[in-house]
């Protein structure tokens, strides 16, 4: 099946380049918001994957450069039956449109989309594929940016296990999902189950710190001043001993994002749900969302909810 799922992929994101997205630009014309955008864990392919909200945000941030840090496509879930539906092409085709207008895009690959990293140094619509980067901040500070898997000890070593925990967080996120909706309903707030499992479970939190730690010894040997980083699907933004630590987090449960701003700040990002009172009718009553398709002109367009900021 493996054989047969990585040149479909391929194939899939290379078919971004025959098509677009109709509508508006995502941004105006002129200089974009942000000097450099860091996405990582979006996981297209698998149904746990949130492309709507995705779509609406990269609507919406524009800038010089994006970092896709790893597992963008998950070729792990494909391996288990093909899902790709139209929203997840169409954040390929957006994210492609972005390096047509001018944006540079650096892909770096993790565990799940690991059939990438036989292209390392090859280009993709103009996305270039990486192992990892250095980037040089707009004040001058050296950052290394990796997925972050090669200092997962369980996917060195237990990849079997690796694949039994995605399969147990995979049903987490179900269960999450029929809560989420069981919520909207009642008009309270997004919540995440293995969110608040990471944060209160001791054996969780102790493989959230030493994957930090491993992080940040890497940075040190590499004489750099940070590290940017996904995987564990946990946004983060911290210094550790002299090392400033960012994990992007993912587009599965957080929907979060990492932006260097102009003079060189970091910040992240939190696209959360908005209230059921903000909501509109289509949101409401479960509609699909439409997003510049086309497709259905009757109904009503999603406005963008708005970005919770968090100093980075």
């Amino acid at each position: 099946m493996t054989q047969i799922v990585q040149p479909l992929c391929i194939e899939t994101i290379m078919g971004g380049l025959m098509t677009d997205v109709s509508g508006k630009d995502d941004q105006p014309d002129g200089k974009p918001a942000f000097r450099t955008l860091f996405l990582s864990d979006i996981h297209l392919g698998s149904k746990a994957c949130q492309a709507a909200q995705l779509l609406t945000f990269l609507r919406d941030h524009d800038a010089e450069t994006i970092y896709l840090v790893g597992d963008i496509v998950d070729g792990w879930a494909l391996n288990g039956g093909w899902y790709w539906p139209q929203s997840h092409n169409d954040v390929v085709q957006k994210i492609l449109r972005k390096s047509r207008k001018g944006a540079r895009i650096i892909y770096l690959p993790g565990n799940h989309d690991e059939f990438l990293r036989q292209y390392y140094g090859t280009h993709f619509g103009g996305i270039e594929v990486q192992e990892t980067a250095v980037h040089e901040t707009a004040d001058g500070k050296r950052y290394l940016v990796l997925h972050g898997d090669a200092f997962d000890f369980v996917i060195r070593h237990a990849k079997w296990l690796a694949h039994l925990g995605d399969a147990a967080y995979d049903f987490a996120i179900f269960c999450n999902r029929i809560a989420t909706a069981v919520r909207r309903r009642m008009g309270l707030p997004y919540w995440s189950i293995s969110a608040w499992a990471k944060n209160r479970v001791k054996n969780a939190v102790s493989v959230i710190s030493d994957f930090e730690e491993a992080l940040v010894k890497e940075a040190r040997r590499m004489d750099v001043q940070g590290v940017i980083c996904g995987h564990i699907h946990y946004a983060a933004s911290r210094d550790i001993d002299g090392i400033h630590y960012l994990n992007t987090g993912d587009w599965v449960e957080s929907l979060t994002a990492i932006v260097e701003h102009h003079d060189g700040r970091f910040e992240i990002l939190r696209w959360a749900e908005k209230p059921l009172a903000e909501k509109t009718w289509a949101e409401k009553n479960d509609e699909p969302v439409i997003l510049s398709l086309g497709e259905n002109p009757a109904k009503p367009v999603n406005p963008a909810p708005l970005p919770l900021r968090e100093a980075a």
